[in-house]
């Protein structure tokens, strides 16, 4: 799946709360909070967006698994295995 965003986007600024022993410990070990929220972000929204496609689409791919269920696919005819 491709990116839900430009990679290339400016940055902006934005206020969280977090819950303050895991910010601490987050600072003790150096992690880059932006970073790592850009990361979970990221994988939350294309989470998402694939479950919103698989929900906006449900219509058509339980139509296409019935035809392939009824009629099975053009090449059976031809597959070895």
């Amino acid at each position: 799946m491709r990116n839900a965003y430009s990679t290339q986007a400016p940055k902006k600024a934005a206020n969280l709360s977090l819950n303050s022993e895991l910010l601490a410990e987050a600072k003790r070990l150096n992690i880059n909070l932006s970073a790592t929220m850009e990361k979970a972000l990221e994988k939350e929204v294309n989470q998402r967006r694939k479950t919103e496609w698989l929900e906006q689409n449900a219509d058509a791919i339980n139509a296409c698994n019935e035809l392939t269920e009824n009629h099975g696919l053009f090449s059976d005819s031809y597959r070895v295995f």
